[in-house]
């Protein structure tokens, strides 16, 4: 059984995703987000809705990590993004 505690602090503050995408339809590409919801943004995704991945639809979750803190879930993103995040993720990730 997962009990969950929280503070009304986090309660105030949503958890922010930081997730990587892999698409079905071409397996080599890959696409790295924030959110606060996984499941709608991962719709929107899927429906064309994001002009950065609407040419690869239909995307799968591949890895997902939460953040207390927006501003952690931001950097780590941005790590993601930069050469040596994007090395780091095919390495642990893909």
């Amino acid at each position: 059984m997962r009990v969950e505690l929280q503070s009304r602090a986090a309660m105030a503050n949503p958890q922010r995703f930081v997730y990587v995408l892999n698409s079905t339809s071409d397996p080599t590409r890959y696409y790295t987000g924030l959110t606060s919801n996984v499941r709608a943004r991962l719709a929107e995704h899927n429906n064309g809705s994001c002009l950065h991945t609407s040419r690869w639809t239909p995307w799968r979750v591949i890895v997902v990590v939460a953040f207390a803190s927006e501003d952690r879930a931001m950097a780590f993103e941005r790590y993601l993004k930069s050469g040596s995040g994007c090395a780091f993720a095919g390495r642990h990730f893909r």
